[in-house]
């Protein structure tokens, strides 16, 4: 399967939606530095979701430093078609650090486990197989 993506022009970022839940559309920067998919927390709780329920705590390394991030599970988390189920993400506040973004997250090279994918910059295409193919 091929997809197109969309990327910034003066950054060359390579954007993509995200849905969450089947129902909710999200924009995302694929960070191919980014070992987990990250989300910001003002965002999942605009969502609907309760930011008192989640799973877990953990510090991230960041090019600002050391952060703690709390992890949710989310119930289907699907981009170009690919839905991966009971997906945890990395939950940040943006605003509160002084990041100021037109994004809703970054998604993280954990999406693509079980998966091979290639990037093709020329043609802004992203071309996904399953692993076993």
């Amino acid at each position: 399967m091929s997809f197109k993506y969309q990327s910034e022009q003066d950054s060359g970022l390579i954007l993509v939606s995200a849905e969450i839940d089947l129902k909710h559309e999200i924009n995302m920067i694929f960070d191919t530095g980014a070992t987990n998919t990250t989300i910001d927390s003002n965002t999942l709780h605009l969502l609907g979701y309760d930011l008192n329920t989640s799973i877990g705590i953990v510090e991230i390394e960041t090019a600002n430093g050391i952060v703690t991030t709390n992890l949710f599970e989310i119930s289907n988390f699907t981009i170009f078609g690919i839905t991966k189920t009971r997906f945890q993400v990395q939950v940040y506040d943006f605003l509160a650090h002084g990041v100021f973004s037109d994004y809703d997250g970054l998604l993280g090279i954990d999406f693509w486990n079980g998966l091979t994918f290639c990037i093709n910059t020329v043609h802004k295409t992203i071309s996904i197989n399953d692993a076993n193919d």
